[in-house]
């Protein structure tokens, strides 16, 4: 179903709650939640602009307290007023799912653009452009096209789990899935989901899609930029009796491309060549489908030398509560040599997700660690964690959401983010739907609620949690 234009002003902020997967138990759902800025597999959520001193956001979010029809929402918030606008609520997806949940990026002529995706096949995705430079007032849908096999110009209108780089003199590189939903590829039993990236000069004309990795059933990826590197982090989904199927997910994958995409490498510089289809090669980072665990990835930074840094989540399989814990979390850091593999703490849900943050020789994560109200459900109480030895132990610095009602998820870390706004996320209740409310944190540790009804155009948020110690 095609989604319905906006473009209007919204009265505050809301967040989207959605869930899957019946449990049956009392954990109610596989995941739920407040889930605004989800999935892990999409990114970014936020910019700073420099040349404006403006972090710009989008999220996906409802109108009132009654809907849960998912809209594309796009804020701004203003480091030198300390204010944040009405968000512009651009379309009305028509749909629930917050596996459509959009991204934004800015190109260096400051127009905001905003990746609509789709889960699947079954809705289409568009691309969105600010009619101004550093402004949310108005977007224009663009007309995008790819480059289909036989080298046919076709339109660009379905893609999911986006990932979205930007390079001065480049443009745009995505990463990004396709379904082969009735096609089989490279040797597959059945049809799943093809790993991929594409790339455009101006967010218009799109090259072919360009797969990275068709492994068994497919993949879900997870990626980060330092400069002119681009790599990405993976795992995959096996084929076997014991284990398959797409909740099943297991070992750690990393490639990255200095060259916007002409070629790909590993950490150490060893060049692959795409697609990968074999479970065992060049790209793996370790083998956790012998150890018989999930891996859900959660983010990918790179250290002050450049080498990439991955934060993830094992478990022992796909179903909520203690039974499949731990549910451990991990860095793998590339030293230069070799990968090396950190535990930094224990949660209780595979969906926690967290995002990591190196600035020097100071590590941090900021995720829901902790349990929430709603223990053994997605997300929890937020905790920023603090290493100085590269990963090797962390402690908790800083308690983020004490005393909250619902549980926090998925925070995102800001392209270029400044101290005023280092993390975007939303909170719901894990167990039944809820109302969803959106916050940022500033590098102090003090939390900001997004204000859910504006009286004006511009408003300051409000500081909640109580205020970090000094």
């Amino acid at each position: 179903m095609d989604a319905q234009p906006v473009g209007q002003k919204a009265d505050g902020y809301r967040g989207i709650w959605y869930y899957i997967g019946k449990t049956g138990n009392a954990y109610a759902h596989k995941y739920s939640g407040g889930l605004g800025t989800y999935p892990a597999n999409h990114y970014p959520f936020s910019v700073y602009a420099p040349a404006v001193q403006k972090t710009f956001f989008c999220y996906g979010g409802v109108t009132d307290s009654t809907s849960t029809e998912l809209g594309h929402f796009v804020g701004v918030y203003d480091h030198r007023t300390k204010l944040v606008s009405k968000p512009t609520w651009l379309l009305n997806k028509q749909t629930d799912d917050a596996h459509d949940n959009p991204i934004i990026q800015l190109d260096d002529n400051g127009y905001i653009w905003i990746f609509s995706t789709s889960h699947g096949t079954e809705r289409p995705s568009y691309i969105h452009r600010s009619r101004k430079p550093y402004d949310i007032a108005a977007f224009e849908r663009i007309p995008a096209t790819r480059q289909n096999e036989v080298g046919q110009r076709v339109p660009f209108d379905n893609f999911s789990y986006v990932q979205s780089y930007y390079q001065p003199g480049h443009g745009f590189l995505n990463l990004m899935t396709h379904y082969d939903r009735g096609v089989l590829r490279y040797g597959a039993s059945k049809p799943r989901r093809t790993m991929s990236f594409i790339t455009s000069p101006d967010g218009i004309s799109w090259s072919a899609w360009q797969d990275i990795g068709q492994i068994q059933e497919g993949h879900y990826q997870t990626s980060g930029q330092r400069g002119g590197t681009i790599g990405t982090s993976f795992n995959f989904h096996p084929d076997t009796e014991k284990g398959s199927g797409l909740d099943y997910r297991t070992n750690l994958y990393y490639v990255e491309t200095t060259d916007f995409g002409k070629s790909w490498h590993t950490a150490g510089q060893e060049p692959v060549s795409l697609p990968l289809t074999e479970p065992k090669n060049k790209a793996l980072v370790n083998d956790y489908q012998q150890a018989g665990l999930n891996v859900y990835i959660s983010d990918l930074n790179f250290d002050a030398d450049g080498h990439p840094v991955i934060l993830y989540i094992t478990s022992k399989g796909p179903e909520p509560g203690p039974g499949q814990g731990p549910h451990q979390w991990h860095v793998a850091h590339w030293t230069g040599a070799d990968w090396v593999i950190h535990d930094v703490a224990q949660s209780d849900h595979n969906y926690d997700m967290g995002s990591l943050y190196i600035n020097g020789n100071n590590w941090q994560i900021i995720g829901p660690v902790e349990p929430g109200p709603q223990s053994y459900g997605t997300g929890g109480s937020l905790v920023r964690l603090e290493s100085r030895d590269a990963g090797k132990t962390w402690r908790p610095s800083r308690q983020l959401t004490p005393g909250s009602t619902r549980n926090h998820a998925y925070p995102r870390r800001p392209v270029a983010y400044q101290p005023g706004f280092v993390a975007f996320w939303a909170d719901g209740n894990a167990r039944q739907q809820s109302a969803s409310y959106l916050y940022f944190c500033d590098e102090t540790g003090q939390v900001y609620q997004l204000p859910p009804t504006m009286k004006t155009d511009q408003e300051k948020p409000v500081p909640v949690f109580g205020r970090p110690n000094k």
